[in-house]
């Protein structure tokens, strides 16, 4: 049978197809087609089966990694949305919070409100940060709003109310009466969506919920449909911001948290393939077309978060913890209006795409510096199967160099120092700023771009080691196959961590641990095991920040309370220097996680060698610039597919292959390993 991953992102469609049976990996990469990504995901699944011989019936597993919420987002071309909140609270959006998006930036903007004023309307309702009801909630009322909304006209509403984290009844009744009343409107409430304290982060992410909720139901039922016409009749998984796969129906009910699902898969995928080769110590290195995303992992496990910032907006849902710079391939170079050359954070995307693309693309790019300075092959990519308009790339760049007076050569040595720059300090973000020593650790390399740039940028940092996978340019759809079933469930507690508490404690953790089983059922069918534990967000009172700690039962008494207790205050002592052992923490929220594990498939291994690369697995010399000391250098053009494990190496060399090229420096030395990774030693900046 045939397991199938497809990763949509902002240039390229991925896919990975698993033989089950010859236990081989299949890999193909297409444009994205950003009018509808449906159209390329069932041409690139249809396609990857024509490469092997196998038709669509043979597929027993499709897992897919999209975009299509997070554009809708940045592009702000979500559903005309309501937003129903508890009167005299509607402007909880505008005012946010007391903090500017740049600190000495007195012009900055924030992001556009998502729902203005005009949609919004207040209910006379009120509830007491216990629970218990202050103004109730009269049928009448409710009757009003529902009228209210209907001569609104939308296609969506968000019902955010004080403290419906502790009561959601007011909310449970808006909503079956909105549901009753106007059918085919789309609903998310916050005691739903984000049952948590902080009413600003809250009702952030229940709005966005609604805002990117219709065109997330009409994109997975437009793919359901194409694949099913196709012939693939297995059901589709779509990846979560946290690394887990859900079903069509999780995401049309909580469509936020596909917001970063590409990038977890990615993470996924590079942890599974480190663990494979010994790495257990690793940053993540996603470069794509448009954007690069890191992630630190120590001791195999990837940190998360649960509140991230995506567009300038706060979101409440569990996350892998990724960070993202705006510096990718397509990203466009420019002079600023100081005369400065500055590279992204926009992007020429997939159409019209870097002008060596030949798609009509006028603006220079990253990916037009690589074939000016030929590190990227100067005739095709893919494999062949996409020219490269070599003349057109030079072109883009000889305008960039006359703004810049400085040479064409010289201005896509620019771009790159400046794209590593901006990558590097990526890196040194998560580690460095994070207390983590980035030469402890190896930097794995994927996406399109990364293993174009990935030894420049770990030498920026004073990485000493990277790891190119075996197919980097489709490792996030690699994620999709080795991606486990999982969700998170919340809710707020914001009591002392005492023994006074334990009984609501363990009222709330039995309520949510039967929530968690029930999902489990429904959603976990192809889960070869099952796992349910908890966690607590924890601070000491008066802070407003927690930490997290895993609980060490679901049925808590007074000695896991006090393992709880100490596990916090270690924490809190690693990650700030100190803690207050006499003071008794407070629980914020607890969190209880459903996890069903997949198979994990063993990564093919490749066939052993010498150590000296075989004469065949050279196909070419060109002449490849490595910066202005060496200028440019005669070097070996070699066949990935031709390596052999065993093989070793020094550069310079370029190493090529149908979804990426992979750039080694003269002062790198590269090994092959049984799986195929290439395991370079990097020389520090």
């Amino acid at each position: 049978m045939i397991r199938i991953g497809v990763d949509v992102g902002g240039t390229f469609t991925d896919v990975t197809a698993l033989d089950t049976e010859a236990e081989t990996f299949h890999v193909l990469k297409l444009p994205t087609t950003v009018e509808d990504q449906s159209k390329a995901v069932t041409e690139g699944i249809l396609g990857v089966l024509e490469g092997i011989g196998k038709s669509p019936a043979d597929v027993s597993y499709l897992g897919h990694g999209t975009t299509a919420a997070t554009n809708a987002l940045l592009e702000l071309r979500g559903a005309k949305t309501a937003l129903l909140t508890t009167k005299g609270f509607a402007n909880v959006l505008e005012i946010a919070r007391q903090k500017r998006p740049s600190l000495y930036d007195l012009f900055a903007d924030k992001p556009r409100t998502l729902v203005p004023n005009s949609l919004t309307v207040e209910v006379d309702e009120r509830l007491y940060s216990d629970g218990s009801a202050r103004v109730p909630l009269t049928e009448a009322e409710v009757a009003r709003v529902v009228k209210q909304v209907k001569a609104l006209d939308v296609q969506a509403v968000a019902i955010c109310l004080l403290h419906s984290y502790r009561n959601s009844q007011h909310e449970e009744a808006l909503e079956e009466a909105l549901r009753s009343e106007i059918p085919n409107l789309y609903i998310s409430r916050s005691s739903a969506v984000a049952p948590e304290f902080r009413e600003y982060e809250r009702f952030s992410t229940t709005v966005i919920n609604s805002f990117v909720g219709p065109e997330m139901n009409l994109y997975v039922t437009r793919l359901e449909d194409r694949t099913r016409a196709a012939g693939v009749q297995v059901g589709l998984k779509v990846i979560q911001s946290n690394g887990g796969l859900t079903s069509p129906r999780g995401v049309a009910e909580k469509p936020v948290t596909t917001l970063l699902s590409g990038p977890s898969a990615g993470v996924i995928a590079a942890i599974y393939t480190a663990q494979a080769a010994g790495v257990e110590q690793l940053i993540t290195f996603d470069m794509g077309g448009t954007s690069t995303d890191v992630c630190l992992i120590r001791g195999g496990s990837a940190s998360t978060a649960s509140e991230r910032e995506v567009a300038g907006y706060p979101v409440r849902i569990p996350s892998v913890n990724v960070h993202t710079v705006g510096a990718g391939g397509g990203s466009i170079a420019s002079v600023d209006a100081a005369g400065g050359l500055k590279v992204g954070p926009e992007s020429a995307g997939s159409y019209p795409g870097p002008a060596a693309y030949g798609h009509g693309g006028q603006l220079p790019t990253t990916t037009d510096a690589n074939v000016v300075r030929r590190r990227q092959n100067p005739k095709y990519a893919l494999g062949g199967k996409m020219p490269i308009d070599s003349e057109a790339a030079q072109a883009s760049l000889e305008r960039l160099s006359k703004e810049l007076d400085m040479g064409v050569l010289e201005a896509a040595r620019g771009v790159h120092r400046l794209a590593n720059s901006n990558m590097g300090r990526a890196v040194r973000k998560v580690s460095i700023d994070a207390g983590e020593d980035p030469r402890e650790f190896t930097l794995v390399a994927y996406g399109g771009a990364g293993p174009l740039h990935a030894v420049e940028v770990a030498a920026e940092v004073g990485m000493r080691k990277v790891l190119i996978p075996p197919f980097p340019g489709t490792l996030c759809a690699l994620g999709l196959l080795v991606s486990d079933v999982k969700t998170e469930m919340a809710k707020s507690f914001l009591a002392a961590a005492s023994q006074e508490n334990l009984e609501v404690l363990n009222q709330h953790l039995a309520q949510l641990v039967d929530h968690a089983h029930r999902w489990l059922e429904e959603e976990a069918a192809i889960a070869i095991s099952q796992e349910v534990y908890a966690t607590a967000d924890v601070r000491y009172p008066r802070q407003n920040f927690e930490l997290a700690v895993r609980l060490p039962a679901l049925h808590m008494d007074n000695e896991t309370l006090a393992e709880t207790i100490a596990d916090f205050h270690e924490a809190h002592q690693r990650a700030y220097g100190f803690c207050h052992p006499d003071s008794v923490p407070q629980i914020v929220n607890v969190r209880v996680v459903a996890h069903g594990h997949v198979r994990k498939y063993p990564l093919p291994t490749i066939s052993a060698g010498a150590e000296t690369v075989a004469t065949a697995a050279v196909i070419d010399y060109r002449d490849v610039d490595f910066g202005a000391d060496s200028g440019p250098v005669s070097t070996p053009v070699m066949d990935r597919a031709a390596l052999q494990a065993g093989n070793r190496f020094n550069g310079p060399a370029i190493i090529e292959q149908p979804d990426t090229t992979t750039v080694i420096p003269p002062t790198a030395t590269v090994e092959v390993d049984r799986f195929g990774n290439l395991l370079i030693e990097v020389e520090p900046a």
